[in-house]
């Protein structure tokens, strides 16, 4: 399986952004589907989830800002990015057969990421 992220740009605080992520292959586990992004000098942060059925989940941190959604006819994930924060600078990574315990999150398939740079 492999991931290719995109859609990054450099915006204003405020604006938006859609981030996608088109996949090559299935993935033979979960498939859950999930983003996650790493700001400048800090570790990966787990952003949101989805599962086939559509269930999502999102860290507390952006989940009343952000919306994960997937095309499985496409073999795309998308990640909508809503009112952007500078502190929301980072590279972005799409992930699937994403997997949690104890609120650590992790993933089998990773995308290279997609830079996102909000100035203020």
């Amino acid at each position: 399986v492999q991931l290719q992220a995109y859609g990054g740009g450099l915006v204003q605080a405020g604006d938006f952004l859609r981030l996608s992520c088109a996949a090559c292959g299935r993935p033979p586990g979960s498939g859950i589907g999930g983003w996650f992004r790493q700001a400048p000098g800090k570790g990966r942060e787990f952003l949101a989830f989805i599962r086939r059925d559509g269930v999502t989940y999102y860290a507390d941190s952006v989940k009343d800002r952000f919306t994960i959604s997937r095309d499985d006819a496409k073999n795309t994930l998308y990640l909508h990015l809503n009112s952007l924060k500078p502190e929301d600078t980072a590279v972005y990574f799409c992930a699937a057969d994403v997997r949690g315990r104890g609120g650590v999150y992790m993933a089998d398939y990773w995308g290279q990421g997609t830079q996102v740079t909000v100035s203020s």
